[in-house]
């Protein structure tokens, strides 16, 4: 595989179509808001993937096609950025500083989830992989890093429309690619998804006629 952004979004493809056939739906309760990353999100339009299609499927590919965009303009701020550059690894380090990191680690298609289902009503969790973790009271209890100079806010500003700019260079080249996968991808689906999705309705039917469901509603 070459370093190019198209080479690197087709890598990542073909890895998600190596885990889609491992895909089952969940048996935990849904998610209680929408996903931010999923949700009206060009990359899966692009895909192929914006309709009757489950979330976790969605997910799983658009956090892989993020990592690549985010490895690209890290990339691009670290050359070309040094201002910006140096205020990530200062926040880096200081977020370094948290004794627990619960969502490092996670394989790309549960990266960006929430850590925790959500809660009944009736019975809380004592405790929540989000509270352990913390990271912002981590941070804020590291020394105080020295005030930015006006000078280097306006560089920082101007840094920031920068990377800006590439990263909506980048999501442009990656859609492209993934429009050029969209054909394989929604076969995988057909193939791989559909079923069990088609085995879900067929149970949720037949509960619905069973002799035990009340008939008065």
């Amino acid at each position: 595989m070459d370093g190019s952004i198209e080479s690197r979004v087709s890598h990542e493809v073909d890895n998600w179509l190596r885990w889609l056939p491992r895909w089952r739906p969940g048996t935990h309760r849904g998610r209680a808001r929408l996903c931010r990353t999923c949700f009206g999100s060009p990359v899966i339009v692009a895909a192929g993937l914006a309709t009757d299609v489950p979330h976790a499927v969605q997910h799983a590919l658009a956090m892989r096609v993020k990592l690549v965009i985010d490895a690209a303009v890290d990339e691009y701020t670290e050359l070309n950025l040094p201002v910006l550059s140096r205020e990530i690894h200062l926040n880096e380090e200081r977020k370094a500083a948290a004794s627990y990191h619960p969502a490092e680690g996670l394989d790309p298609e549960y990266k960006g989830l929430d850590l925790d289902p959500p809660t009944a009503t009736d019975a809380p969790y004592l405790f929540t992989f989000a509270e352990l973790a913390r990271p912002d009271q981590a941070a804020a209890a590291a020394a105080a890093p020295p005030p930015l100079t006006a000078e280097e806010k306006t560089a920082i500003r101007t840094e920031l429309k920068l990377a800006d700019e590439h990263a909506a260079l980048i999501g442009s080249r990656v859609c492209a690619e993934l429009f050029r996968h969209r054909d394989r991808m929604r076969r995988a689906v057909t193939d791989f998804v559909e079923p069990w999705v088609l085995a879900l309705l067929a149970d949720l039917d037949t509960a619905l006629d069973s002799p035990l469901w009340p008939r008065s509603i």
